[in-house]
């Protein structure tokens, strides 16, 4: 099996300091309002990508000195304020590319949105190759993915129209089976991506993304 992932999961982990409780990336649940708690699984992923590509550039792999659960909430709220959702949700990996970019852009940055898509109908998908070789470039440049789960299809740990980051990879050599760990609800998950793929109604996508250029 080949594995590839992030380089530091630790700038992932967040501390409850009132209660000692350790959490793996941000949580839509700490929102404060009942909308957000059920609409916020976009810019929760959105926030674990742009908070990992922050401290990794700027602190060179080093864990960050401010890790608590509340500075990662103040980062979410200002986060929601451009990766916004509508009623549908963030429903295409088209709508999370646009906000993350009007995002990067409100603080003088450039960037690269890469994403892939996975349609509804098993005919249009691209072969499941092709969507693992998306996240090990991913993994490869050191980037958490954004992960659109429309469908959950006969994964029961993971929640149907969500949003959620992949951390590392693991597949086969013949590129017909693939795991990957997702951080959600504040913890590591594994899951059986090739039967997701396979299983799924409705589709979903994947986006991860590279900063360009440093602020002005």
């Amino acid at each position: 099996m080949i594995i590839k992932s992030i380089s530091n999961l630790e700038l992932l982990k967040f501390i409850d300091e009132g209660y000692d409780n350790i959490y793996f990336g941000c949580d839509q649940e700490w929102y404060p309002t009942e909308w957000q708690k059920k609409s916020g699984c976009g810019p929760a992923a959105a926030r674990n990508i742009l908070l990992y590509l922050k401290y990794l550039k700027l602190n060179k792999g080093k864990v960050i000195k401010n890790n608590s659960k509340e500075f990662a909430l103040l980062q979410m709220e200002e986060v929601w304020r451009y990766i916004t959702p509508s009623k549908d949700g963030i429903s295409t990996t088209k709508i999370f590319c646009q906000e993350f970019d009007n995002y990067y852009k409100s603080k003088g940055l450039k960037i690269t949105c890469y994403s892939f898509d996975i349609p509804k109908e098993k005919y249009l998908r691209p072969d499941f190759k092709e969507a693992l070789h998306f996240i090990e470039d991913a993994m490869m440049a050191d980037s958490p993915v954004a992960f659109l789960n429309l469908c959950n299809g006969d994964i029961q740990s993971l929640d149907s129209w969500h949003w959620v980051s992949i951390v590392s990879l693991e597949f086969d050599e013949n590129g017909m089976a693939g795991n990957v760990e997702i951080v959600d609800e504040g913890i590591i998950k594994k899951i059986d991506f090739s039967l997701w793929y396979n299983t799924t109604k409705l589709g979903g996508g994947l986006v991860y993304v590279q900063i360009q250029n440093e602020a002005c």
